[in-house]
């Protein structure tokens, strides 16, 4: 079987993902790793199992959430390929973390790749990706990764980061609901950590929330926003470090 396990919050991710695992597989049983409800102990993961992992690089860091809920994994051996997708930045110590997370939980990683996609809170950095040439990276990433898999070698996987991993404390881009907010709470049903409640989704509860932007993917009034006081200086610190196209990578 092969599973596709994601952690996604506006889809970036997950589409970027799909390009890759749709090469391994038509039947792939998707893992959503965004849902706090789900018991991720009982997934039943064997060593003939392929399973494609893929998170978002929150800081260098793979999302705290996404930790957790690998952690309560029993991989048993399955083969992993990790994936980390960031937004034109770069991801630091995620596939580091992530593989770390991952072989600590039983599974087997056996290729990991860094791929860009569109940044979720500032579009105006990777904007438009996956796009086709992104397509056609993966597509041969894929083929490589098959070949690899043919060979069934034992080798041990390398890939970029540091330990200690990068510091990260989170960011203070909280997106809060504005007045065309209906109080219809998909928001809240769609955060993966509660910071938004049911029963007054025009909240949010800025000590929980991740900024994963999740909210403002899912709202359909669109009426969920970081501030622009915020936002603005913000894009304008990280154009040195996300401007030009950043590479895709793979790692074997």
């Amino acid at each position: 079987m092969t599973y596709e396990i994601l952690f996604s919050p506006t889809g970036g991710t997950m589409k970027t993902a799909n390009l890759l695992t749709k090469e391994f597989s038509a039947d792939v049983r998707v893992v959503d790793l965004m849902d706090r409800t789900a018991d991720f102990s009982a997934i039943p993961l064997t060593q003939e199992d392929l399973c494609i992992v893929a998170v978002p690089s929150f800081g260098g860091r793979v999302p705290a959430p996404a930790v957790k809920r690998l952690s309560r994994m029993k991989g048993n051996g399955a083969r992993a390929i990790l994936m980390a997708v960031y937004g034109n930045r770069a991801i630091d110590d995620t596939l580091l973390e992530l593989k770390d997370v991952l072989t600590q939980a039983g599974f087997r990683p056996v290729a990991a790749l860094e791929a860009v996609a569109q940044h979720s809170i500032m579009p105006q950095f990777g904007p438009g990706r996956p796009d086709n040439q992104d397509h056609r990276e993966l597509m041969d990433f894929a083929k490589q990764i098959k070949e690899k898999l043919s060979c069934e070698t034992s080798e041990d996987l390398t890939v970029p980061g540091h330990f200690p991993y990068r510091a990260y404390n989170g960011i203070p881009m909280k997106p809060k609901a504005d007045h065309g907010c209906i109080r219809c709470g998909h928001c809240a049903r769609h955060c993966p950590v509660g910071a938004i409640p049911q029963d007054a989704p025009n909240h949010t509860n800025t000590k929980i929330c991740i900024s994963c932007m999740a909210c403002t993917a899912f709202c359909p009034q669109r009426a969920r926003k970081v501030s622009p006081l915020v936002l603005i200086p913000a894009g304008l610190a990280m154009r040195k470090s996300c401007k030009g196209r950043k590479p895709n990578q793979l790692y074997l």
